[in-house]
């Protein structure tokens, strides 16, 4: 019964890992014994280096995790259901199985990573480095990629195992289950809240972690368990920092001349032409529409819909979604690869400051401040070349908030979790399919996604979640 998904807890132990670009670049670790590796600072940097590796898997920000937390919403949508044995296409159609690849890759990449991170925080305290500020950011980093992981866990299956030391007898997990999701964010919060004061102002290399990244995840967390006051002190600290600004114009942000600008706060690295083309993303290939270039699979487009809520003088239109020669709408913010077409240069931007100052202004109306919520969200309609919100409510800026998130981080791998926060995914996702002429209405039971159906065979005490 202990098929290949022991890796929940064990199989990362061989140390297999892709690295990350630029100066996070370093070979793989695929030949160690970890039994007797990170014994000194070298090796623990290069360990720490996997770790960060272990985020371009094609379970997390590699390929599946944006088109998991878009597709199920009314911003993207799978072209041709039936290309990838339909597992995009289960997302769309709300038909998800508990086999279904995406389901079982993501579940497994994240265990991968969140063993990687806890084999760091088990042993490094006993690593002398020559600079200890450098130890302690890397504890403050390890603590980030597990929080990160685990909060995308709890999002998209809810109860999940919670494992926080290094595990190197599996069998001691079996039979625990799954822990309340309660105490999922409890350990993630204390995780972010531990790394804030560990992390740097300012990044060492392109690619980590620094302590805005904490903060701003922070405020994430916060904003979703609706503890406003707290997500309020996290996200007005990223702004205090002065650390990030807004870039000048849409078309900035994004470009591969211009990664990790100031506005973005922690971006998976990835880059084209390096280790013989395999340090680039797959996701222009996957998430272009069908016919456009080699091997488009048509995953994750953008809806037609979303693309015409972009009004003419919206300087984000054509910029960050534009039309294909077919008509279909496509996701501009990532960039044609100039090797071969699985080699894309763009990083994956994880967190961004549009994001905080739209989650600001979230909190503020929340909070009942109408005006201050106002200002932080026509900070970013000025970006896009929009006059001011005419929203003054609570109600109607709530939805005016909603709105500028679609067309701000469109691709970002944000939507359906808003709609998950806000509790609105039930009555908008029907409304959206009733409108559309669309034969398909969810309810509770497909809030969640189902548990990958190997990791029940393997461990019965993981229970199925309603529904599948």
């Amino acid at each position: 019964m202990k098929t290949k998904y022991i890796v929940i807890i064990a199989a990362m132990l061989s140390a297999a890992a892709s690295s990350c670009k630029k100066e996070l670049y370093q070979n793989p670790l695929s030949s160690k014994d970890l039994g007797k590796f990170i014994t000194n600072q070298a090796e623990t940097e290069e360990y720490v280096t996997s770790v960060y590796g272990t985020l371009q898997s094609t379970g997390l920000y590699g390929l599946y995790l944006p088109a998991f937390a878009e597709i199920p919403s009314d911003n993207t949508f799978d072209q041709v259901p039936s290309n990838d044995s339909g597992n995009y296409g289960q997302l769309d159609q709300f038909t998800t199985i508990p086999p279904n690849d995406i389901v079982e890759t993501t579940w497994r990449d994240s265990y991968q990573g969140i063993q990687k991170a806890n084999v760091v925080l088990n042993r490094i305290d006993k690593i002398t480095y020559t600079d200890p500020a450098v130890k302690q950011a890397r504890k403050g980093e390890m603590l980030f990629i597990r929080a990160l992981l685990y909060f995308n866990m709890v999002r998209l299956y809810g109860d999940v195992p919670l494992v926080t030391t290094e595990t190197t007898d599996p069998n001691q997990y079996f039979g625990l289950g799954r822990q309340p999701a309660a105490k999922v964010y409890d350990q993630i919060k204390a995780d972010l809240t531990a790394a804030i004061p560990l992390l740097p102002d300012v990044a060492g290399q392109p690619g980590r972690v620094i302590k805005t990244a904490a903060e701003s995840l922070l405020g994430k967390v916060y904003l979703t368990l609706k503890d406003y006051t707290n997500a309020e002190t996290q996200l007005q600290a990223v702004v205090n920092s002065g650390r990030h600004v807004l870039m000048a114009k849409p078309q900035d942000v994004f470009a591969v001349s211009n990664e990790n600008n100031k506005e973005i706060i922690f971006a998976v690295q990835f880059t084209s032409g390096l280790n013989g083309n395999s340090e680039g993303s797959i996701m222009f290939q996957q998430f272009s529409p069908s016919a456009t270039v080699t091997g488009a699979k048509g995953h994750n487009l953008p809806t037609l819909s979303l693309y015409n809520l972009y009004t003419a003088g919206d300087l984000r239109k054509g910029v960050y979604v534009t039309l294909a020669p077919t008509g279909a709408p496509f996701d501009n913010k990532l960039t044609a690869p100039t090797t071969v077409i699985t080699d894309g240069p763009s990083d994956f931007v994880v967190l961004r400051y549009a994001d905080v100052l739209l989650m600001l202004a979230e909190v503020e109306n929340e909070l009942g401040n109408s005006s201050q919520a106002a200002t932080y969200l026509n900070t970013i309609r000025s970006r896009a070349g929009l006059d001011n919100t005419a929203a003054s409510s609570q109600a109607d800026l709530r939805d005016a908030i909603a709105l500028e998130r679609r067309l701000e981080l469109i691709g970002e791998g944000h939507r359906w979790f808003d709609l998950l926060r806000t509790g609105t995914a039930i009555s908008v996702m029907n409304k959206w399919f009733k409108d559309n002429n669309i034969l398909i209405t969810i309810d509770q039971h497909n809030l969640l996604m189902p548990v990958p159906q190997s990791q029940i065979n393997t461990d019965p005490a993981i229970k199925q979640n309603p529904g599948y």
